[in-house]
């Protein structure tokens, strides 16, 4: 009766403990030449793969990252942060629905960034993988979806890192959940503050 729950936590626990490892073991990597940390607030929002009224659920997103620069275009960034959004009984066009998307959730994974190296208006995007650990609803007329516990998902961003030093970030970051049919997202904003210089 109770093997389930058990494994999951379980999962998660040893989730957790190997990006703690395998963070603390890039951190001290030869091939890291600078460290940051990037911290995220956002304007969250969730959403229904399958669904016939385009039910948008929105709320609030924050996340922080530990930002490994390999090389001038391309970062490690091992992420944790949370999104919490709330059924609001409304259609994007503001029509009222049953349908609804909402995630209640931890975030926890790796990604990487490829970017532009250039000041002041630097394009980029992430990819990676991670897990959403919380509670999970979607209910449109194709899914009847009520979750908890932890689940995979895939990370993706598009943005702009802004300023002489490209300090400010700006953009949208998106967290596919196939196994709950919705994506969590938002429309962030963030600041990286250096860390260490191992090299140049």
């Amino acid at each position: 009766m109770h093997s389930k729950p058990r494994l999951q936590h379980i999962m998660k626990n040893t989730l957790i403990l190997l990006l703690i490892m395998l963070t603390a073991n890039l951190a001290e990597a030869q091939f890291i030449k600078e460290q940051s940390i990037n911290a995220q607030i956002g304007y969250g929002l969730s959403a229904a793969n399958n669904s016939i009224t385009d039910v948008v659920d929105d709320g609030f997103f924050a996340q922080g990252e530990l930002v490994l620069k390999v090389a001038s275009w391309v970062e490690l960034r091992p992420y944790a942060g949370i999104i919490f959004t709330n059924a609001n009984g409304r259609t994007l066009n503001g029509n009222p629905t049953d349908e609804k998307a909402v995630s209640k959730a931890f975030l926890l994974g790796g990604k990487t960034r490829v970017r532009a190296p250039i000041p002041w208006v630097a394009p980029y995007a992430e990819i990676g993988i991670g897990a959403s650990i919380g509670k999970f609803e979607t209910i449109t007329a194709f899914d009847n979806i009520d979750k908890s516990g932890i689940i995979y998902h895939i990370p993706f961003a598009l943005g702009l890192e802004l300023g002489r030093k490209n300090n400010v970030d700006l953009g949208f970051a998106y967290y596919f959940q196939p196994s709950v049919e919705q994506y969590a997202g938002a429309f962030a904003i963030g600041i990286t503050i250096p860390l260490k210089n191992k090299g140049k």
